[in-house]
């Protein structure tokens, strides 16, 4: 085949200009940029936009239908290129090359001295630099450019050294063991609410590792129980922890006359007590309230009344103690006593001192009226003095006096 022929079948050339792909995004954009602009110079009117189709574009620059979707995606994200939405069910397109903005970009990316253009481009083909890889990497591996996954985090070497040992200001291997015992003892006696009390006391151990002090320490070591040095007297208090039993006592009464169960009232009482704050306000009360009642009684004293009243509160009573409770029971239900077990033995209750007066005997005005002022004793004093009228007493305010017999 003569080359005349050859060069006829293959038809007219495409215009492309090498240097628009740094612009375009690639050679495939420029080479559809070039193609567009020379439509839109043959038409009669340069504001119109051009019409084609994939097979016309196919024609004229070789690209097929992947390429061509392409080049349009490169030309819209650099504002090179507008595309007009058509019907979806043909293959018309109607697009437009921006050339102001193609004019925009060469000025901003080599000078709008067009001598500029080759100088700067023959400079930077001297001057570009070259990455040499090292010849150890993988020839397989492909350099990560994605913004969003880049390259992996390199691992964190942790050392880890052999026979770890707790190091603190304790001397010996034994003595943090007992004082691991003893915060963990502390943690259950107090029953602070630790769900597991050896690993509030290993976060106590760790801690003090990392060089901060712990008071629990210095009391270990000064022998005295942990926690002791940390407590603090409130002004409602004869003790750290232990409020005035009058104080105590009133509180005791606001939630029994409120229908709490004894059980839940003393719960609570000592629960308030414990709150600095509400424990300060209560106690700044109940002051007003003695300096209220002692003025009354000061009054009533002034005025001839020998016993000032007083509220039940400030009554002594006396303390109950697990020993006494057992005590009682023993000598009630011996196999109800609280120390006593199904598989032991049941010990012959002790025995109490007669306090009640023989039968025979009348009981005195003093002993009833002592054993009335007791709210367990009112109850049984009221039906003793009932079922036995021969005894010649009553109740009278209050009051266990003599019956008139007229």
């Amino acid at each position: 085949m003569k080359i005349g022929i050859f060069l006829g079948n293959l038809g007219n050339p495409a215009i492309y200009y090498p240097k628009l792909a740094k612009i375009t995004g690639g050679v495939t954009a420029s080479i559809f940029l070039c193609q567009l602009l020379q439509w839109q110079a043959q038409q009669s009117n340069p504001g119109e936009w051009v019409k084609t189709n994939g097979g016309e574009i196919e024609k004229a620059t070789g690209l097929n239908c992947e390429e061509q979707e392409f080049a349009i995606k490169l030309l819209k994200v650099r504002s090179l290129l507008k595309e007009k939405s058509t019907n979806p069910n043909t293959e018309t397109l109607e697009l437009w090359a921006d050339i102001d903005a193609l004019e925009e970009k060469i000025n901003n990316f080599w000078g709008t001295n067009p001598a500029d253009i080759i100088t700067q481009t023959s400079r930077e083909n001297n001057n570009r630099p070259v990455e040499i890889f090292p010849e150890t990497s993988p020839p397989n591996d492909a350099v990560k450019t994605d913004k969003f996954f880049g390259q992996p985090r390199q691992k964190i070497a942790v050392t880890v050294i052999p026979n770890y040992r707790f190091s603190g200001p304790w001397n010996s291997e034994a003595e943090l063991q007992n004082f691991q015992r003893a915060l963990e003892e502390y943690a259950r006696d107090r029953n602070l609410g630790f769900g597991h009390p050896s690993g509030w006391a290993l976060k106590i151990i760790d801690s003090m590792t990392k060089g901060l002090t712990s008071t629990f320490w210095d009391e270990f070591i000064a022998g005295i129980p942990l926690g002791e040095s940390q407590k603090v007297k409130r002004e409602w208090e004869i003790e750290p922890e232990v409020p005035y039993p009058a104080f105590e006592e009133e509180r005791i009464q606001y939630y029994v006359h409120k229908g709490e169960p004894l059980e839940a009232a003393v719960s609570k009482a000592r629960a308030d007590l414990r709150n600095p704050v509400l424990g300060k306000d209560l106690w700044e009360g109940f002051l007003r309230k003695c300096d209220r009642i002692a003025d009354d009684a000061l009054k009533a004293k002034n005025q001839g009344v020998q016993h000032a009243y007083l509220p039940s509160s400030f009554n002594e009573r006396p303390q109950i103690t697990k020993e006494s409770v057992m005590n009682k029971l023993g000598a009630i239900a011996p196999q109800f006593a609280l120390n006593q077990s199904t598989s032991e033995t049941i010990a012959e209750p002790p025995k109490l001192e007669q306090q009640e007066p023989p039968a025979d005997e009348i009981p005195s005005i003093s002993f009833l009226q002592k054993a009335y002022q007791t709210s367990l004793g009112r109850g049984i004093v009221e039906k003793q003095i009932a079922a036995n009228p021969e005894w010649g007493y009553e109740i009278v305010d209050g009051e266990i006096v003599e019956s008139i017999p007229f």
